[in-house]
């Protein structure tokens, strides 16, 4: 079963473990886990826009590019990319939140029939969206 990983997941694993929760934790890292662990691609677009920002700090000897290489190596992570019916989906009305970044998330998770991990408690309100927290 695939499963997608917010934004902030990602982070949190990355660098402040600690953050996470333990249902998202044992999601993340359960070792004979039969699930995939899956983003959307606009992720990617949102952790280069915090390091331009200033609003990440890049470990020593990295760049945005290899810290994001990194975590998709690191996870295992299938990088699912933006459709027609994503993008759809996530202008329909049915994803109420104000970030387009998180409509395009939990649009994601919902076309696929997969939970979403994150710590969003509007995304955890979203009708027809499963989520680990």
């Amino acid at each position: 079963m695939l499963t997608i990983c917010d934004t902030h997941i990602l982070l949190f694993w990355a660098d402040q473990p600690q953050r996470l929760s333990l249902a998202a934790k044992q999601a993340l890292e359960a070792p004979c886990n039969p699930s995939q662990l899956a983003c959307a691609d606009i992720s990617f677009w949102e952790i280069a826009m915090l390091f331009r920002k200033n609003r990440l700090a890049l470990p020593a000897h990295h760049t945005p590019k290899t810290y994001m290489e990194d975590i998709v190596e690191s996870l295992g992570l299938i990088v699912i990319a933006l459709t027609p019916a994503i993008a759809a989906l996530a202008e329909s009305g049915m994803v109420g939140h104000g970030d387009p970044a998180d409509r395009l998330i939990a649009a994601t998770a919902i076309a696929h029939r997969a939970p979403l991990i994150t710590a969003d408690e509007k995304l955890r309100t979203t009708p027809g969206l499963r989520c680990i927290w």
